[in-house]
């Protein structure tokens, strides 16, 4: 089954292919022609992905899915949240992106904190046959106080799940899969669609 992913994210589409395994050919924004930054001015994780597959369902007439993932810290009230790639951008301290602004601007601001409790969250969003599915997957674990690790990308180094001693960052793809955030929406995805099959 051959199935849009609304990104231009490398790092997300290699991850959701590993996920998703043979039975899917999963095809990115370039894939099919798109090279425009589509808007995610929503202020909630379901609605960004939401935005991202009505433009394209809209302006290329396909069958798709997006995601919006968030990293949500309890003592800093659920930030960064839906701004979590942004996050240091927003505050002055960095481009769009810029993993290492953020981290840095998240792991100043939990300085004083004593609660290092967070989640990663993701929501997929599904347009298939006319229809519109979410599907959400969450991860909870901590912050820690210092980067570990190398694989990955974002926020891995600094984020370790809960009932784990490594982070995100310093397992390989396979272990993080299995238990993160965006491979349990992934797996609810999968589920789905091998269900309309």
């Amino acid at each position: 089954m051959k199935i849009v992913f609304a990104t231009n994210n490398q790092h997300k589409l290699a991850e959701v292919r590993q996920i998703l395994g043979e039975h899917f050919d999963v095809v990115g924004l370039n894939d099919i022609g798109c090279h425009e930054d589509i808007p995610e001015t929503a202020d909630t994780l379901e609605g960004n992905a939401l935005q991202k597959v009505h433009y394209v369902k809209e302006h290329y007439h396909l069958d798709c899915f997006a995601d919006d993932t968030g990293l949500e810290v309890t003592a800093l009230n659920g930030a960064p949240g839906v701004h979590s790639a942004r996050y240091a951008e927003l505050f002055g301290k960095g481009d769009t992106h810029d993993s290492d602004a953020n981290m840095n601007l998240l792991l100043k601001n939990l300085e004083e904190k004593n609660d290092r409790s967070a989640r990663f969250r993701t929501v997929i969003a599904l347009i298939y046959k006319g229809q519109e599915y979410l599907f959400e997957g969450i991860c909870p674990g901590k912050i820690l106080h210092e980067r570990h690790g190398s694989e990955g990308f974002g926020y891995d180094p600094i984020f370790q799940p809960t009932g784990f001693d490594q982070s995100f960052a310093q397992m390989s793809a396979e272990e993080k899969n299995a238990i993160s955030h965006r491979g349990r929406a992934t797996q609810k995805l999968a589920e789905f669609l091998k269900s309309e099959k």
